[in-house]
């Protein structure tokens, strides 16, 4: 059974509100004009990466292919929108029978994206996508940021486990959907048992400070510890003195302990002397976990220390220092009329400074060398150029307003990892530098 099916009480019946007023205005002034039925274009890209960063990671499509189908203006929503005089009358009446019935395609989830990349197209009439804008960004921005924390981190970490455990330092929902992200990103297992019932990634946890301190003793607290959860559990052993809590444990638990955690002090010095300690007392297979307010760099710096295990949370869940991935939801073509079958013609906004957009409904696709290893992220509009054909990156997400591309987490997770790999190796560098993939603009 997906457990992504059985919802949860964080879930709310109706995203339709989880959007910005303008939005419903510009909806009603476009009904009296009689352009809202307008066929249009609308794209999701970021013009920049955050300062520093190689890449980006899409993640939040499965979010929003499960925000586009609750977006409905129930009875109460309409409600709320009529007593606050937010639009008219007959605009209320099309809100009541709102369903997205267009089409959206995207990069697919686990995906990196570059400047300019058009990560997810939406097409319908002007009404019904415009609608969109802000619950998309909201997923997408803030997933993707996480993940491309998460993508960082499991650089850096190689082949040894990450938890995610960074729900105390969010919000609550936040919380849950960047457990999500982070998974996509590389993290192995959370903490927060909402993200675990939710999207059913694995969950670990067993004691904080507070469990020790209850008691009159450290070998009292680990002896409760081992009874009630056996010797394979993790002791916290730096609550008093670090090398006495690591002989405590091993007295307590035996030999089989299964790891113990450092959580503050010089954290390479800890890693080399408890992993000594441990050896010297026959506890050679016990592991070492490792938490204190971690990032990319403080994992990279332990690469060398005897760590079996990362925890992190507030850098990973606030994105690394870049918490929003500054993406924006632009039309960029429309019908000249309401005609079905009318021309879609290229818009886009003219403005001085960083601002500026390109107009028209494209495709992207990412060129690859005589090896395989991707070399430019190419952006165009009109016809696919014959050599790219077979490297597009766009897949579809929504067909009629029916989402046709739902899957596993497991495989936007399994996607990135070989997203990343075909990437020049540079990219995994976490010293500050350009996109690793220049963006080019191909004509049509």
């Amino acid at each position: 059974m997906d457990t992504a099916d059985l919802g949860l009480p964080v879930d709310v019946p109706s995203t339709a509100l989880f959007t910005d007023r303008y939005e419903l205005t510009m909806l009603q002034a476009a009904l009296r004009a009689g352009t809202a039925d307008r066929r249009s274009v609308f794209e999701v890209f970021t013009r920049r990466l955050p300062e520093g960063r190689r890449y980006g990671v899409v993640a939040g499509t499965g979010r929003v292919l499960d925000a586009v189908e609750n977006f409905r203006f129930d009875a109460g929503v309409l409600d709320f929108l009529a007593q606050h005089r937010i639009v008219d009358e007959p605009t209320l009446a099309w809100l009541a029978d709102y369903r997205f019935r267009g089409d959206i395609w995207g990069y697919p989830e686990g995906e990196v994206y570059f400047p300019g990349s058009p990560i997810m197209r939406v097409e319908g009439t002007f009404a019904e996508a415009v609608l969109l804008e802000t619950v998309i960004l909201s997923i997408l921005n803030h997933d993707s940021a996480v993940a491309a924390a998460a993508s960082r981190m499991s650089t850096a970490a190689g082949d040894r486990p990450l938890i995610e455990m960074g729900a105390r330092r969010t919000h609550e929902l936040a919380a849950v959907a960047a457990a999500r992200a982070a998974y996509v990103g590389g993290f192995t297992t959370t903490s927060d048992l909402a993200a675990g019932f939710r999207y059913n990634i694995p969950t670990v946890g067993t004691s904080a400070h507070a469990f020790t301190l209850l008691h009159d003793s450290e070998r009292d607290a680990f002896t409760a510890q081992v009874q009630a959860h056996g010797s394979d559990t993790t002791l916290l052993v730096d609550t008093y003195d670090v090398a006495e809590a690591v002989r405590t444990a091993v007295e307590v638990a035996g030999k089989d302990l299964g790891a113990v955690r450092i959580d503050s002090g010089d954290l390479l010095l800890l890693a080399h002397r408890v992993r000594q300690q441990l050896d010297e007392l026959g506890a050679k297979n016990t592991k070492i976990v490792v938490t204190s307010d971690l990032d990319e760099y403080a994992i990279a710096s332990l690469a060398a220390a005897p760590v079996d295990a990362y925890g992190v949370g507030t850098q990973l869940v606030t994105g690394s220092g870049h918490p929003t991935s500054s993406m924006v939801y632009k039309l960029v073509a429309r019908a000249g009329s309401d005609d079905a079958d009318a021309p879609l013609l290229p818009v886009a906004k003219k403005s001085m400074g960083a601002k500026t957009s390109v107009g028209g409904r494209k495709w992207a696709a990412r060129r690859v060398d005589e090896h395989g290893v991707a070399e430019a992220e190419v952006i165009g509009t009109g016809e696919v150029p014959e050599e790219l054909v077979n490297h597009q990156l766009l897949v579809e997400l929504v067909r009629g307003g029916e989402i046709v591309a739902r899957e596993p987490l497991d495989a936007a997770r399994d996607r990135h990892i070989a997203a990343r790999a075909g990437l020049p190796l540079s990219a995994t560098q976490l010293s500050r530098g350009e996109p690793v993939l220049p963006t080019e603009y191909a004509r049509s």
